[in-house]
């Protein structure tokens, strides 16, 4: 059973080059997108405390987020960059989120399959971090943050599994990605993960 997700659009060589020619600005969202995907883990405890077959790696998920922005903060902090007073609203992921359906089963398995999108697509984005920086402890960062994030994508998918028919997940799954694909492509360019 495939867990993975393939992504219908790479992210573009003008997206790394706006990210490497303000790398300090991108760091302050990537801090800011670590607090969230802490927060969205979190919040799916909250929502949905009855799935007791998640909430373990619901939990594990958001610590090591939390972990993920406590090294991005130590990153800053080297560098001299304060994190920004207001996490200022994602476009990317509030145009995923008004895609989600209503109903209380239909929303949950969207959002579940919404996190898989944006952890994916934050993996592919840290593989292009990785692969455009020259210091190497930022190298070894991106390129440990890269497989973490993979992994989420697959465990959101995974968890959904456990509630859903397979064939109605991967047939969400797949008019989810198509959509993200033209979100993607509708932003504009900045140094920011989305």
């Amino acid at each position: 059973m495939k867990q993975r997700i393939d992504l219908k659009v790479e992210s573009s060589q003008e997206w790394i080059d706006t990210v490497v020619s303000d790398f300090d600005e991108f760091l302050k969202d990537h801090a800011n997108c670590e607090r969230k995907a802490s927060a969205m883990a979190m919040s799916f405890v909250a929502k949905y405390p009855n799935r007791v077959e998640i909430i373990p790696e619901l939990i594990n998920t958001a610590v090591e987020e939390l972990e993920h922005f406590r090294s991005v903060y130590a990153i800053m902090e080297e560098r001299g960059i304060e994190l920004t007073h207001e996490i200022g609203q994602d476009i990317y992921v509030k145009q995923l989120l008004d895609k989600c359906r209503d109903g209380r089963e239909e929303r949950f398995m969207d959002r579940l399959l919404l996190a898989s999108l944006v952890e994916t697509r934050g993996a592919e984005r840290f593989r292009m971090v990785y692969e455009a920086m020259d210091d190497p402890e930022l190298r070894r960062f991106y390129q440990e943050l890269w497989a973490s994030e993979a992994k989420h994508g697959e465990v959101f998918v995974r968890m959904a599994l456990n509630y859903f028919e397979e064939k109605a997940v991967y047939k969400r799954l797949e008019e989810m990605t198509d959509y993200e694909a033209v979100v993607l492509q509708s932003l504009p360019l900045k140094p920011a993960l989305h």
